[in-house]
């Protein structure tokens, strides 16, 4: 069927309030029938609006396909220059900038509105007109507010917002639903499998701020011979491959995989479409969420491109809290349930997502403002109930024992001038000879496995003093407490994990510098008592207030505490190595940096939602560390069971001292002395480090 016709027959329904709310949205532009105070902003917001209509207009007429690459880069820069950061202090997408401007009564919703109405950018592209035309009314509704009353009654406003998201909570929802599991909607695919990638235009498809990053990279893989392509490809479709294989999954039972890339990569996924396609899969492709109703505060997922403006995501993660209330959250999930019924027989083939990350990006440290919208301490623990909910429902639809991932990532030009250097050396990292890694880390294992404890170390200025608790074994000979991970799922190679006892985990976790999702941290400490997270600082900002704000909602997602879900001891050197030789240590992502030196993880067990799946090791034993104390309450109350989060925090070898696994009877034994590995075996390990 594709995109175009899955909203044509919504489009059609919804034409004539589109032409007029259009043509009356045209006029506001030159009329000055509100209060001076926020005349400018209506003009700016309804200049903005007719922009995107072009851009609607060109999609329809077929008109988008053909422009010249002038024209693509002069619409591109039109659309986000009130975001990008040269125009960021004047816009009214800033909340200091709309407060000051606009007062406090009103500053916060019309900045708000402002950046809600950035989703029309995307709804252009895709010739969305029903999702279109309710973001014009909803501004006309508002406009018409201020213009029957110079100052009129802020709850007024506020409940036009309200019942916005909450009447329309089932088109939101499907869209979620639909554009993950159903290959009918192809957009993305098109422009991945039609498009002449060698023609810088195709990028100019998507609605997304294509910038000199994602230029460059296009450029670059062009350079590359098909069969770096094909290696590439394949490192990613076969790792997705043997997740599913090595914990028993039966992948013919599936039908559809879900890609998550970022734009400018478009030759490597081609190819790794054609791969899944060998596999009996159909590729699915969702946009990074462009409404605050899907928005999250993990990153980016589905098909994206590097950050436009940090700052501006940062200071617009709580825009939800304008309208979060119980009833809208009942409302969401009862939507959510609906989309999932609707599209259960794609839910249910569904595979799993296959994830290309970036990594390069300069290490944000985020300013807070006070305007900026806040989640009060009732809405905090609403987003917990839903996200955990949600993912109650995910699990249900597209069960978690039937299901897998992979994930992979690649630097983008913003690391430096040796990107090119740098993306190479990637490539080699991620396809490490697996066996090699698999044969030292079983030895690693075999100590791990007599422990009754662990014990790390930091040295310097780490104060790092942790003991973690090991899952005991009954028969030793068949079971283990450690997964040997050999970079199937979760690409490169190179750790060896579990998921610890909480009662008798304790300590200090404490690095000195750690880039978790996005977000740099500095003198990160978290301490532990009965594996659970006691206290926690940083010094990223002046006021002690604001370090614990900003670990509670970046790091805690508004958990009032969270248990240590994984520890693990990274392997990979030598990627520890290219780190430090490129000086790129801040900008590596988790899924590399979690490698390169022992982490910890808070949050979920790695195991989540797929606990009673037996999974092996490569040398037949089973590992019987999947639950916690509090995983296992899934059992009695799926709610208390996961927290829907998973953050890893790694300590660098050059922070690290000991890592000593200690029996019941006092009996030590080290597996890395002085930040060097020390069991026999696995000397391999330590040259890149020396």
């Amino acid at each position: 069927m594709g995109y175009k016709e899955i909203f044509r027959e919504s489009n059609e329904e919804v034409a004539e309030r589109y032409e007029l709310v259009i043509e009356r949205i045209a006029e506001i532009r030159t009329e000055n029938t509100v209060s001076e105070k926020y005349q400018d902003y209506f003009q700016k917001a309804a200049e903005f609006i007719c922009l995107a209509h072009k851009v609607l207009e060109q999609e329809e007429t077929g008109v988008l396909e053909n422009r010249t690459l002038k024209a693509c880069e002069e619409t591109n820069q039109q659309l986000y220059q009130d975001i990008l950061p040269s125009g960021y202090e004047k816009s009214y997408a800033n909340p200091a900038v709309a407060i000051q401007l606009l007062g406090e009564e009103f500053g916060s919703l019309l900045c708000f509105l402002y950046s809600e109405l950035r989703a029309m950018i995307s709804y252009a592209f895709e010739g969305r007109k029903m999702h279109f035309t309710i973001l014009c009314e909803l501004f006309m509704e508002i406009y018409n507010c201020f213009e029957a009353d110079n100052e009129p009654d802020k709850k007024e406003v506020k409940n036009i917002i309200y019942w916005f998201f909450h009447d329309y909570s089932e088109i939101f929802a499907e869209d979620k639903v639909r554009d993950m599991v159903d290959p009918e909607y192809d957009f993305f695919a098109k422009i991945i499998m039609e498009s002449d990638l060698s023609d810088m235009r195709y990028l100019y498809r998507y609605g997304e701020y294509i910038s000199e990053s994602e230029i460059a990279v296009a450029k670059f893989l062009n350079q590359l011979s098909e069969e770096e392509i094909q290696s590439m490809a394949d490192t990613m479709t076969e790792g997705f491959r043997i997740g599913f294989e090595t914990t028993g999954k039966d992948l013919s039972k599936k039908e559809t995989v879900c890609m998550e890339y970022p734009i400018g990569f478009e030759r490597v996924v081609r190819a790794a479409i054609f791969n899944f396609e060998k596999l009996g899969l159909k590729v699915t492709v969702y946009r990074d969420p462009v409404s605050s109703f899907g928005r999250t505060n993990g990153g980016k997922r589905g098909c994206y491109v590097k950050s436009v403006n940090k700052q501006y995501e940062f200071d617009h993660k709580a825009d939800r809290s304008l309208y979060l209330d119980k009833a809208y959250v009942e409302r969401r999930l009862e939507a959510m349930k609906a989309a999932f019924e609707k599209y259960k027989k794609q839910a249910n083939h569904h595979a799993g997502p296959a994830v290309m990350e970036i990594f390069g990006e300069i290490p944000f440290e985020p300013v807070f403002k006070l305007e900026a919208p806040k989640y009060s301490p009732e809405q905090n623990e609403l987003n917990v109930y839903q996200m955990s909910r949600l993912g109650q429902l995910t699990n249900t639809y597209i069960p978690g024992d039937e299901r897998s991932f992979t994930i992979i990532a690649y630097p983008i030009p913003t690391i430096g001038e040796k990107f090119e250097e740098i993306f190479r050396e990637t490539v080699k990292i991620n396809t490490l000879d697996y066996m090699t890694y698999r044969n030292m880390q079983q030895k690693i294992i075999d100590v791990l496995d007599t422990a009754d404890r662990v014990h790390i170390t930091g040295k310097g200025a780490n104060k790092t003093d942790l003991w973690v608790k090991i899952h005991p074994l009954t028969n030793p000979k068949k079971e283990t407490a450690f997964e040997n991970c050999v970079a199937d799922v979760n690409i490169p190679v190179g750790e060896v994990f579990t998921s610890p006892v909480l009662s008798g985990t304790e300590g200090k976790l404490h690095v000195t510098q750690v880039y978790l999702n996005e977000l740099k941290y500095l003198n990160l400490e978290i301490d532990f008592v009965d594996g659970k997270i006691a206290a926690y600082t940083c010094s990223n900002f002046a006021t002690e207030e604001e370090n614990q704000r900003f670990l509670y909602e970046n790091l805690l997602h508004h958990h009032d505490t969270l248990p240590m879900g994984e520890f693990a001891i990274g392997t990979n050197t030598t990627a520890y190595r290219m780190a430090r030789d490129y000086d790129i240590a801040d900008k590596l992502p988790i899924l590399i940096a979690e490698k390169t030196g022992p982490h910890f993880a808070v949050g979920d067990t790695c195991y989540s939602h797929a606990e009673d799946t037996k999974v092996y090791n490569p040398d037949g034993k089973e590992i019987v560390a999947r639950d916690n104390e509090i995983s296992i309450l899934r059992k009695e109350d799926m709610e208390k069971a996961y927290f829907n989060c998973h953050t890893d925090i790694t300590i660098p070898y050059d922070e690290l001292d000991t890592i000593v696994a200690v029996e019941k009877d006092g009996t030590t034994r080290d597996i890395i002395r002085d930040g060097k590995f020390v069991v026999s075996g696995t000397e391999e390990l330590n040259i890149p480090l020396t």
